[in-house]
């Protein structure tokens, strides 16, 4: 099985920054995208970014361009999200995610498999 271990949440003010990893493990951890979704409480899980197995293709969701950046270490099994210029409305636990059945970006929820345990972020005004 793949385990995701996501972690970075925290209190910043706004116009801060922080920066989440996830760490991938499991046999089907290598060649797989994987991604980032929030959900604030009593909302859907929204899309946040996506990356393929090689780096070179990424997805931002239209809230986050220009302010969050995706990235990978395949050396590490591991993800990050760089999140710059926050706002109280990213305020959400965040989830790092990854699909063992797809090889493309994706924005959609049902295409990834496994999920890490979600990590706080929390924007003060």
């Amino acid at each position: 099985q793949v385990q995701l271990v996501d972690s970075g949440g925290g209190l910043v003010q706004a116009g801060g920054s922080l920066r989440l990893s996830c760490a991938a493990s499991g046999r089907a951890a290598s060649g797989s995208p994987m991604g980032w979704f929030r959900r604030a409480p009593g909302k859907e899980r929204e899309f946040v970014a996506a990356i393929n197995y090689n780096g070179l293709s990424t997805l931002y969701g239209d809230s986050v361009k220009g302010r969050f950046t995706i990235t990978r270490d395949n050396a590490k099994n591991t993800i990050y999200l760089q999140m710059n210029s926050l706002k109280p409305e990213d305020t959400a636990v965040y989830s790092c995610a990854l699909s063992s059945v797809y090889r493309s970006v994706s924005a959609r929820r049902d295409t990834y498999n496994y999920w890490g345990q979600g990590t706080q972020v929390t924007v003060s005004s």
